[in-house]
């Protein structure tokens, strides 16, 4: 760590100086987050997480920055790092620190320093965790097993930890239960589709600049996340190919319009790769020695081992960053592959990650699982919770009132034949 960083008591971001132009993206966020706003009065009013000590680990950006600040208001003590070394807004991590409170986080930081940054969260011995990807669950499980007893619950925010919690919890690994945000209706069907469709396609564009209509765009994994990069790029014109090993998921993805195909025949037509799968190796040598000359690739799951660099390194015989997030591997026959984020989330390493409006709800359901477990903490079993079906139709119910939408309500007479199930034709 021989760069120079600004560091204090309780912080190590890259630049205090950048903390207005922070403080600004944070306003704006806030201006465009009505629901987790207004959590924020009543739990300010209520002090619902007074005395809880929170270790955070997610992407360091303007939404999250207004979760931080919603999760203090409410009376927490808070000590925070970003869950991907390239999507630290630097001078999001500045804002925050300015405001006084304890971040270790940077854009570009090493493995090493990832790690790093998550110990110095976990100094404060916490009484709740928040993730994202779970690596925070993982370092106390792994690193600091002294520091289960003291923790409560924690909150999981993506698909990939989730899956990887789930197994904890079936090996008996899992010492604390979890509550998976990601897997509530407000999260998954909105931030997943839309975020990740919109803030992808963001990513790709502002990385290349390539015009999308006409090109072959291929998605790997018609999940939720696929699906919103799938429906975005049809936005745009793009003819959309999608790649899966699930028969219903690619059934689905048919009746969308789309085409679906293996990986090997895709990776011979494709202008555009995007994988969003969760899984290793879904880009291998065998796609790329196949691919067209000018194919750009990149990644929208958690992690980077979706796309498998090591054996592109192995046939390319030159690399340039030729873009800002925008690598060109020459191989040997001349043909140029291009690869986006260094392989990590484009959304957020390329661009900014979703749109406020859509984390407004996702972060509306960690602050009150936050909430939740500071009440009811003690006394859930360990393992993976869903969110529960009441809190989803709240934060829906008071998202549609911010957006001027109408609900109609079920009449006695209606709620009665619902609940009449001897009635007939």
């Amino acid at each position: 760590m021989s760069e120079k960083f600004a560091t204090g008591d309780g912080y190590k971001v890259r630049d205090l100086e950048l903390a207005s132009r922070g403080r600004m993206k944070i306003d704006w966020a806030e201006s465009r987050m009505p629901v987790l706003m207004r959590l924020r009065d009543e739990h300010a009013r209520r002090q619902s997480l007074k005395g809880m000590r929170i270790a955070g680990c997610l992407h360091v950006t303007k939404e999250t920055a207004v979760l931080v600040e919603t999760l203090k208001a409410a009376g927490a003590e808070i000590s925070w790092s970003g869950c991907n070394p390239l999507s630290t807004q630097d001078e999001v991590a500045a804002a925050l620190a300015a405001a006084g409170v304890s971040i270790y986080a940077w854009h570009g930081m090493s493995v090493d320093e990832f790690y790093w940054c998550i110990d110095r969260t976990l100094d404060f011995r916490p009484m709740l965790t928040l993730d994202d990807g779970a690596d925070l669950i993982f370092s106390v499980h792994n690193r600091h097993p002294e520091l289960v007893a003291g923790i409560i619950g924690g909150t999981e925010e993506t698909t990939t930890g989730v899956h990887r919690l789930r197994a904890m919890a079936t090996a008996g690994a899992l010492k604390y239960p979890v509550i998976a945000v990601n897997d509530a209706e407000t999260k998954w069907d909105f931030d997943n589709v839309f975020g990740t469709g919109q803030s992808s396609i963001d990513g790709i564009m502002r990385a290349t600049s390539v015009l999308l209509a006409g090109k072959n765009f291929v998605v790997a994994g018609f999940g939720h996340c696929g699906s919103g990069c799938a429906l975005r790029a049809a936005g745009l014109g793009a003819r959309v190919i999608c790649t899966e090993i699930k028969p219903t998921a690619a059934l689905k993805a048919v009746l969308y319009g789309y085409q679906v195909r293996t990986m090997d025949e895709a990776a011979r037509i494709g202008d555009v790769f995007i994988t969003a799968t969760g899984c290793k190796d879904v880009l291998t040598r065998r796609h790329f020695e196949v691919m067209k000359d000018g194919a750009i690739v990149c990644n929208t799951g958690h992690y980077d081992c979706e796309i498998n660099l090591t054996d592109l390194a192995a046939l390319a015989t030159g690399k340039r960053e030729i873009r800002a997030n925008c690598e060109e591997y020459t191989l040997a026959d001349g043909r140029r592959i291009y690869v986006l984020a260094q392989g990590r989330l484009v959304n957020l390493a390329a661009a900014e990650g979703h749109p406020s409006e859509v984390m407004d709800m996702s972060f509306a359901n960690q602050f009150l699982s936050m909430v939740r477990l500071a009440a009811e903490g003690k006394t859930l079993p360990i393992g993976v919770h869903d969110i529960p079906e009441r809190q989803d139709q709240e934060i829906a119910r008071i998202k549609l009132a911010t957006l001027d939408a109408g609900l109609d309500e079920l009449t006695p007479e209606q709620e009665a034949y619902i609940n009449d199930y001897a009635a007939g034709t």
